[in-house]
């Protein structure tokens, strides 16, 4: 029997295996999502590949501008100053067809400290909902968008994310554009383009996605989108969410694979996947890697290392991150209380808590126990329990012990994670885990004595899957 598998979307080639700036490192050979499965099935398969969606300078290229209030020329008007403050009379005018530039704005310039206005006017073919980006500035530099004369991108003052976008309802007829970027250095690529959500992903790629019996759709960032050379967004970039959304619509046997460095928003279309999977950056064999994973070599059995949210303002450095009021001072008000410990304290759900991952088999945990094994000066507590792999597969479970003191005289969280061991079990197998805590595990920095210092009283043991999927609770008293 002939099966047939589609790889869609921009991550699947080429290979993403690292992100940009100084994590960029050049790989032996690199293997792609769409080569590692295509490699893995050999003849056993057909796997087809399409893109899905543009490039943002697809996009950007497809954009059309009048730089004239009646239309009758394309383009846009661009003004190019040899300083960053968009002042005095501009080094060159010339008219811009698109904004796809990959160095500053273009080789008529060849002054490092740049800025630049293209103004002019945007008419849509169909009016409706439709998805502006701007892409460009990151640490060298920065951007501003301007529609009908209202500013709608602002990474100016401050560079929120490499790449900008909003959606928004444009009318019928003219909509005046002002596009404004400056950058020190020549480094500072700039791409602006206007795009109809509903209809950018490719009638190829949703026929191929119709046709399959199986759909892996390949999303996130690359060295251009996520760089140490400045913030992402929480998005995903511009027509991603589009094209999972629209594949599932044709092919319900949909596996999505995330390539970033970080949390993403995923609100936009995980009620309507069956399957997601976090690839990170995973290097020159990341195809190679996924293929296994998809096709059962091995259970998935790795865990997040950070809180995913829901939405970024329910992140603990939402209302901190950036300074306010243009000033260049960052205040750590968060303290202690980030990722789990903050959702812990805030009462408030992730999307995907810490410590979270799915396997291809289950895991009970049973038989608590919590041993004080020195109560001198230097205590140190043992817990043990036993971890049963439930499922018909062999599998890693990730066991996770967090500590809380739920009586500190000092702000502390409700838990922390102090000791975890993994464990690979075959079907129906049982082990018996101890996890031992130093003095470390039940001690606090004291800011006054500048020191850490061990607290005593009652502790609350936790043993579980995740920060959130607690499985066995007890409780320790240390003494003084």
């Amino acid at each position: 029997m002939e099966i047939s598998a589609g790889r869609i979307g921009p991550d699947a080639y080429p290979a993403q295996v690292v992100g940009g700036g100084s994590a960029g490192v050049r790989p032996f050979t690199a293997v792609s999502f769409v080569e590692g499965i295509a490699q893995y099935l050999g003849s056993n398969a057909k796997v087809y590949y399409e893109q899905g969606i543009p490039s943002l300078g697809e996009m950007a290229d497809d954009t059309q501008f009048s730089s004239d209030e009646a239309g009758k020329h394309q383009g846009l008007n661009a003004e190019i100053f040899t300083n960053t403050t968009l002042s005095g009379k501009p080094a060159l005018l010339r008219t811009d067809q698109h904004i796809n530039f990959d160095h500053a704005v273009g080789n008529d310039v060849s002054q490092n400290e740049i800025s630049a206005r293209w103004t002019g006017y945007f008419i849509p073919t169909i009016p409706g909902d439709h998805l502006l980006f701007v892409q460009g500035g990151g640490e060298e530099g920065g951007s501003r968008l301007y529609l009908d004369d209202k500013i709608i991108i602002d990474n100016w003052d401050r560079i929120n994310a490499r790449i900008g976008q909003l959606y928004l309802p444009l009318s019928a007829g003219r909509h005046k554009i002002r596009l404004e970027y400056f950058v020190h250095g020549s480094y500072g690529g700039l791409r602006f383009g206007i795009i109809r959500p509903n209809a950018i992903v490719s009638p190829a790629a949703k026929a191929l996605a119709s046709r399959s019996d199986a759909v892996v759709v390949a999303v996130g960032f690359n060295p251009d989108s996520e760089s140490e050379g400045g913030d992402r967004a929480f998005q995903l970039p511009p027509a991603q969410d589009e094209l999972i959304n629209q594949l599932a619509t044709v092919n319900k046997n949909l596996v999505v694979v995330v390539t970033s460095g970080g949390g993403i928003d995923t609100n936009a279309w995980f009620n309507h996947v069956p399957s997601l999977l976090e690839a990170w950056y995973p290097g020159q064999e990341g195809g190679t890697a996924l293929a296994q994973l998809i096709f059962g070599d091995y259970s998935p059995s790795g865990k997040l290392p950070i809180s995913i949210e829901r939405r970024w303002e329910d992140n603990a450095v939402h209302d901190s991150y950036y300074p306010k009021d243009n000033s260049k001072k960052v205040t750590y008000t968060e303290g202690v209380f980030v990722g789990y410990r903050h959702f812990d304290r805030a009462v408030v759900k992730p999307m995907f808590p810490f410590g979270y991952g799915l396997s291809y088999t289950t895991f009970d945990y049973r038989n608590l126990a919590i041993t004080p094994t020195n109560t001198s000066e230097e205590p140190s507590v043992t817990v043990s329990f036993d971890l049963t792999n439930a499922g018909t597969r062999a599998g890693a479970e990730i066991a996770e012990v967090y500590v809380g003191e739920p009586h500190s005289r000092i702000p502390r969280p409700v838990k922390e994670l102090k000791g975890f061991e993994k464990v690979l079990l075959q079907a129906a197998e049982t082990r018996h885990v101890s996890v031992n805590l130093d003095p470390r595990a039940f001690s606090y920095y004291d800011v006054g004595q500048h020191r850490w210092t061990l607290g005593t009283g009652d502790f609350t043991i936790w043993v579980g899957q995740s920060a959130a999927q607690i499985q066995l609770r007890g409780n320790v008293t240390l003494r003084p």
